[in-house]
């Protein structure tokens, strides 16, 4: 089982930004206890390394990936910090080539199905449809990956996806799993609302598994 397929085990990858290494731990603890022990920290902040470099050496059950790695630097800073995955909101044939050199996986952000073909020529086994919503939603994502269901690619909608529209997306076989922006906000986790983000946590677990039937 690859490190995609473990996400789509889950259905829901928190996708976070923290401001703050200290708040790492607790973070960790947190999703920990909602039953959703994984994590996307992007690199929107200067504190993405150190928080995913405390979370894997503290928290080493803990699934921890980049998110909004738009360089080869920050791949390498990335997979440096202990990073399992990596993602992007957009497409970049150099990143790519780099990250598949280092070894680490990486999923593409794509809109198109010309950028579809561009992440399946390297070799990727998920991208990131985004920005979801405005995109076109499921409907359209839908209709794009129709054509390349017979490649196994899947995909990881980030952008507007919310508990009451996560039935819509999770239907959708070649869905792995959504980037919950929800669970953990910026501003929860400024507040140390540790409680509130447990909560999300949890009920995006039993959501998942209510769509899922599990």
């Amino acid at each position: 089982m690859n490190i995609f397929d473990t996400l789509s085990n889950h259905g829901v990858v928190p996708v976070i930004a923290i401001d703050d290494a200290a708040d790492a731990i607790p973070l960790a603890d947190a999703l920990i206890a909602g039953g959703l022990p994984l994590a996307e920290i992007t690199f929107r902040t200067d504190a993405a390394s150190a928080i995913i470099k405390a979370i894997t050496n503290e928290r080493p059950d803990m699934i921890v990936g980049a998110g909004t790695v738009l360089t080869e630097a920050q791949a390498d800073a990335a997979l440096a910090a202990g990073s399992q995955f990596a993602l992007s909101p957009g497409i970049d044939a150099a990143v790519l080539a780099h990250a598949r050199k280092i070894g680490l996986p990486f999923a593409p952000g794509v809109m198109t199905p010309s950028e579809l073909q561009i992440a399946l020529r390297h070799g990727c086994e998920m991208v990131k449809f985004f920005p979801a919503m405005p995109a076109g939603g499921p409907a359209m994502l839908k209709n794009i990956s129709a054509p390349y269901a017979h490649t196994g690619i899947g995909f990881n909608p980030t952008g507007g996806v919310t508990p009451d529209n996560l039935a819509d997306w999770l239907s959708l076989p070649q869905v792995r799993a959504v980037g919950g922006t929800w669970i953990a906000t910026r501003d929860d986790i400024a507040a140390k609302n540790w409680d509130k983000i447990s909560q999300n946590a949890r009920a995006a677990v039993a959501r998942v598994q209510d769509i899922r039937g599990a």
